[in-house]
């Protein structure tokens, strides 16, 4: 699996823990910055990943900022992306399950290191139910394509 991440200053020190992690598990990973505490604008960052969804050159991606909030907002303003903030590892399983999320979020001063190794982990190892959910995902493209 090929995941791309990306941060602003305030995720960052988070992101940066996670890359070690995250090819620790075997996966292809590629930074798409922000590479330094340096004060700068999440959108950039969400843009960033989401478009290297959207092209099919990462499988999924992972945004953190302070909340994880404004990441998701971003990222969702992107067609095919359904981005996702979680702090805890059920709503994360639940994302994969139901709704294909494709672009985890996640506030870096909402969850710590360990926590943010589970909610990733249990992201990364589900797949998509497809079935009745599918209908619901039509739908919201529909929505997508209608703007």
């Amino acid at each position: 699996m090929r995941i791309v991440i990306g941060s602003d200053h305030i995720g960052y020190p988070l992101k940066e823990y996670l890359i070690p992690f995250l090819k620790g598990l075997g996966l292809e990973v590629k930074d798409c910055g922000t590479n330094s505490r340096a004060r700068t604008d999440y959108p950039i960052y969400a843009k960033k990943v989401a478009a290297k969804i959207i092209s099919g050159e990462y499988d999924r991606g992972i945004l953190i900022c302070g909340s994880g909030v404004g990441m998701s907002i971003t990222a969702n303003k992107n067609h095919g992306i359904r981005a996702v903030v979680c702090s805890e590892p059920y709503s994360a399983v639940v994302s994969r399950k139901h709704n294909n999320s494709n672009i985890l979020c996640m506030g870096s001063r909402v969850v710590g290191e360990e926590l943010a190794e589970m909610i990733v982990q249990e992201w990364l190892n589900v797949e998509y139910e497809g079935g009745r959910h599918q209908n619901r995902l039509d739908m919201i493209e529909k929505l997508e394509d209608k703007y």
